[in-house]
């Protein structure tokens, strides 16, 4: 604490009370000070005769701060004494959570304690006493080091990871499997952390390891805990229970803000995130990301005993299937709005409703019982996925839609051939495109260029040589084809 503050504050006018709470310090040491800076200050004004001593002295008490020695300073009122009582009652409080279990609601407080004591004669202060018990209570918790059987015990987190992918940064996570008996250490890379991702990550691993562990633990994270009846008692998501009891595993939760009791997979989560995609961070295609985190993995685990701890497995299960199934109903434009994405969906079923099956990686459309289409899903947010199939028979309906429309856009191939070659002929062109509905992508180009070579040669002139014919569509094909 400055003097310097205490007399700068001052002569700005401040009271000594908003002095001592801007300084956090009692208003009398303020007090204090200022006295004995103003009657310095007089002996300095009023006095030109002082000594060579007394003028040292009083310069020291104008300038100077006070200093004490607070490490031979003794506590005052916490005795010896009352710490070994207030010690004693909280290790009293020990063996009532062995007799009545740990989360019970009986327990002491600082207030309770304090009422103890002073109900003993002891002369000391609430404060006091509440700092001496946050000083017991946060003094370094001792842990025990775990061995674990094959097969006992696997540990799961999600981690996140910045990559850049063509040149765009982008969030993705780690999803974590950690076996601390084998130390093996295994990951997938997802676009999120939703629950289709926690349950796919679940069904791969499970797949690739061939068989189940006998505990899975977790962290509260929304996907295993619903919600929280106490800070200690809390219910478990549906979903995870379905998986837990499909593939024999007992759900383990750690408790709130102890992720230690995670064990190896907080390591596991740096460990991976760090080996992986520390030097190499960017990738062409989320795909190409994928690949090199299963390759490092590999190297990773070279002297983990997996291949010992798969002999102790439970009985490897066929993959467990889960999606999510909802009704949508079909926009104006053909679509369906699943999870912030847009899907096309065949025109006839325009205002009517559709049953969808959503996976991880997947949309699968269904109508009246029946399969209709499936869609890739989309990793992004307000994003189209519009299949030119599902607009043609609108589209001969309304030839003047196509000129603009987003479905051709996304096809830029086709985009380019109409604007180019087709555009006084809309009706010539939807005909091509529904005559080969069916045919691949590429039959598809090649059935309107050829159309046009054909209309070309039928244009040319009675009287042009055959050379020159032949010149001309070899020079049109050539066009077309690059």
């Amino acid at each position: 604490m400055s003097k310097y503050s205490i007399i700068t504050l001052k002569k700005k006018g401040w009271s000594n009370r908003k002095i001592a709470l801007e300084l956090g310090i009692d208003r009398k040491t303020v007090a204090r000070y200022l006295q004995e800076y103003n009657k310095c200050q007089i002996q300095l004004i009023d006095n030109h005769d002082l000594s060579d001593e007394r003028k040292v002295e009083v310069i020291d008490q104008i300038v100077g701060d006070r200093h004490y020695d607070a490490s031979k300073r003794g506590k005052r009122k916490l005795t010896q004494e009352i710490q070994a009582r207030i010690i004693e009652i909280m290790d009293s409080e020990k063996d009532k959570d062995m007799l009545l279990g740990r989360h019970h609601k009986q327990k002491l407080t600082v207030t309770q304690i304090f009422e103890i004591i002073k109900s003993e004669g002891h002369d000391i202060g609430q404060t006091t006493i509440r700092n001496f018990v946050h000083e017991i209570q946060a003094s370094r918790e001792t842990f025990i080091r775990q061995d674990y059987r094959y097969g006992e015990r696997l540990e799961f987190d999600f981690g996140e990871v910045k990559l850049l992918i063509n040149g765009e940064p982008r969030t993705y996570y780690l999803a974590v499997f950690s076996s601390p008996a084998s130390g093996y250490r295994y990951a997938y890379l997802y676009p999120n952390q939703r629950k289709q991702v926690f349950i796919d990550a679940h069904v791969r691993f499970f797949e690739h390891s061939k068989g189940s562990w006998g505990e899975v633990v977790y962290d509260n994270m929304r996907n295993v805990v619903k919600r929280f009846i106490t800070p200690y008692e809390k219910e478990i998501n549906d979903d995870c229970l379905k998986l837990a009891l499909y593939y024999n595993f007992e759900i383990n939760l750690t408790n709130i803000r102890s992720g230690h009791e995670k064990g190896s997979v907080e390591n596991s989560v740096k460990v991976i995130r760090n080996r992986v995609f520390a030097k190499d961070y960017k990738f062409e295609t989320f795909e190409e990301a994928c690949v090199h985190l299963e390759q490092t993995l590999d190297e990773i685990n070279i002297k983990s005993s997996i291949e010992d701890e798969k002999k102790e497995l439970q009985p490897y299960r066929i993959p467990y299937e889960f999606a999510d199934i909802e009704v949508y109903s079909v926009d104006k434009y053909g679509c369906i709005h699943v999870e912030n994405n847009f899907y096309s969906v065949p025109d006839y079923l325009q205002h009517k409703r559709v049953t969808v099956k959503n996976t991880v990686n997947s949309i699968r459309i269904y109508s009246n019982h029946t399969f209709v289409y499936e869609h890739k899903k989309i990793d992004g947010h307000h994003q189209y996925q519009l299949v030119l199939d599902h607009y043609l028979n609108t589209m001969m309906t309304k030839p003047g839609s196509v000129k603009n429309s987003l479905v051709l856009k996304q096809h830029p191939e086709l985009y380019n051939i109409y604007h180019n070659h087709y555009k006084t002929r809309t009706k010539e062109f939807i005909e091509i495109l529904q005559e080969n509905r069916n045919e691949t992508y590429k039959t598809l180009k090649d059935a309107l260029k050829y159309r046009l070579v054909s209309n070309t040669i039928d244009t040319v002139e009675y009287d042009d040589s055959i050379q020159e014919q032949s010149r001309k569509q070899l020079k049109k094909i050539s066009q077309l084809m690059h």
